[in-house]
């Protein structure tokens, strides 16, 4: 098993920076890629940004690159996305997601965290 608690989501005006963190706990993380999902009021779960914890190798999607970026921290097994530039359509539930790199189905998610970006 791997908990994964998310914090950091607030209320925030558009243009503005904020960062999200995941503190995971329970396994070793170099056996996962770890990465965040955004889910808006109406709208499915969407991917956003990953990260292979091994090795650090990223991934983003289209709609965040050069606006977001995902990182770790080995020493503190917590998970980062620090966002900037932000946008209205940005607002929604933030999660974390684990999922193992050696077995097929091995995978959670965090309780998510709130990001609400103002105009």
């Amino acid at each position: 098993q791997v908990q994964l608690v998310e914090s950091g989501g607030r209320l925030v005006q558009a243009g503005d920076s904020l960062s999200v963190s995941c503190a995971a706990s329970g396994r070793t993380l170099s056996r996962y890629r770890m990465g965040w999902f955004r889910q808006a009021p109406g709208k499915e779960r969407e991917f956003v940004a990953r990260i292979r914890w091994i090795d650090g190798f990223t991934d983003y999607a289209d709609f965040v690159k050069g606006r977001f970026t995902i990182s770790r921290d080995n020493a503190k097994n917590t998970l980062y996305l620090q966002m900037s530039r932000l946008k209205p359509e940005d607002t929604a539930v933030y999660y974390c997601m684990a999922s193992s790199i050696i077995t097929s189905g091995d995978q959670y998610w965090g309780q998510g965290t709130q990001v609400t970006v103002s105009s």
